[in-house]
């Protein structure tokens, strides 16, 4: 009778192992699960942060370039102005003496 008093006490501390293991296994599953949600959380935020920053300095990349390219425009017309003007200025004096010579 012992052996199946032992027995029987030797099942039931397997079954609260057992159920004890279940329990352990449950809260360390929703652990992992937690642990996951966050790093996969951190993740997108980084990613999203370096989406934003890279955005950005291809924003602050074009405006510069669009800012050179409109100085060097600039820059040209400004030369194409002071040459047409000289031109003119050189076909005044030859305009002038012509309409005095008319008119006189």
């Amino acid at each position: 009778m012992a052996e199946i008093s032992e027995a029987i006490a030797m099942i039931k501390k397997a079954e609260t192992d057992a159920d004890q293991l279940i329990l352990d296994s449950d809260v360390k599953s929703k652990d992992m699960i937690d642990e996951s949600k966050v790093k996969a959380e951190e993740m997108i935020q980084e990613a999203t942060d370096s989406a934003n920053e890279e955005a950005k300095n291809t924003v602050f990349d074009a405006e510069d370039k669009a800012k050179k390219e409109a100085n060097s425009i600039s820059t040209d017309a400004k030369g194409n102005v002071a040459l047409l003007k000289d031109k003119s200025m050189a076909n005044v004096d030859e305009a002038a003496s012509f309409i005095v010579k008319n008119i006189l």
